[in-house]
């Protein structure tokens, strides 16, 4: 039937986006709208749909009570996917999307889509093994249990060498902060790099992906604009995207809290 007509010739041409198309008494729903969220993802999720280790999953920031708030209380909200991963210690902006062509350009290192983070490193990193991560070092590839065939030798992790990395300091001390912009994603790349230097990471938290700066707080999501979708296209296919100048608080580090002083007696 469409639009309540029972439709008996062939041939017979109907919109499923505009039509009422019944078959069999069953409506037919016209193509799933796409749909792109902006996600604060905090430390201690895994960015997976579910986990065998019942760990929290970003798909639990994205409730049913805070999706309603989002787009309706009567509005169906689609079935989102992770757009790449941040692991269960990191933290920060999280694409979600139903959008699997944009999300696979995205996710491809050949795109050169930026993505910035805050990192925390333990000690202070000398001027030199700074500058070796920018042009690129040697890192193991994939995760813990890959390794090489035994056949070739003694087995031994596969090793890569990372692409050249923007890095700068952002607050000094015994365990400074530094921005680090990359175009890859490899399966923790930023904890392998420090940790070829001598150094281990403390924090990430991700504050931009091509043209978007993190906006939202610590378990929050948003839409994105028509505008930031279109951004989203233009740095998966290799243009140039500008950023905000000024960041939001989400993606600023807190100012540190200065110690107490002690009251003194007389």
């Amino acid at each position: 039937m469409v639009n309540g007509q029972v439709v008996t010739e062939l041939g017979t041409r109907a919109d499923p986006g505009r039509d009422h198309i019944r078959v069999d008494g069953k409506l037919l729903h016209g193509p799933e709208p796409t749909k792109y969220f902006m996600v604060n993802k905090p430390r201690g999720y895994v960015t997976t749909l579910d986990d065998p280790e019942h760990r929290p999953t970003v798909m639990q920031l994205l409730g049913e009570d805070r999706q309603k708030k989002i787009v309706g209380e009567h509005s169906k909200f689609p079935r989102l996917y992770p757009v790449g991963r941040l692991d269960y210690l990191s933290e920060g902006l999280l694409l979600m999307t139903n959008d699997g062509e944009l999300a696979n350009k995205l996710s491809k290192a050949s795109t050169g889509v930026l993505k910035t983070y805050l990192v925390k490193v333990s000690g202070k990193p000398t001027d030199a093994a700074i500058e070796q991560l920018r042009r690129g070092i040697m890192i193991d590839r994939g995760r813990l249990a890959d390794e090489r065939s035994p056949r070739s030798g003694p087995a031994r992790r596969d090793r890569v060498l990372t692409q050249p990395a923007k890095i700068e300091p952002v607050r000094g001390g015994d365990n400074p902060w530094f921005e680090v912009t990359l175009t890859e994603g490899r399966n923790r790349q930023l904890r392998k790099m420090f940790e070829e230097i001598g150094h281990h990471v403390e924090k990430i938290r991700r504050i931009g992906y091509g043209a978007l700066v993190l906006d939202v707080p610590p378990g929050g999501f948003r839409e994105l604009t028509t505008g930031e979708v279109q951004a989203l296209n233009r740095a998966a296919a290799g243009k140039k995207v500008e950023r905000k100048k000024v960041l939001p608080e989400p993606a600023q580090l807190k100012k540190p809290v200065p110690p107490r002083k002690r009251g003194g007696g007389r």
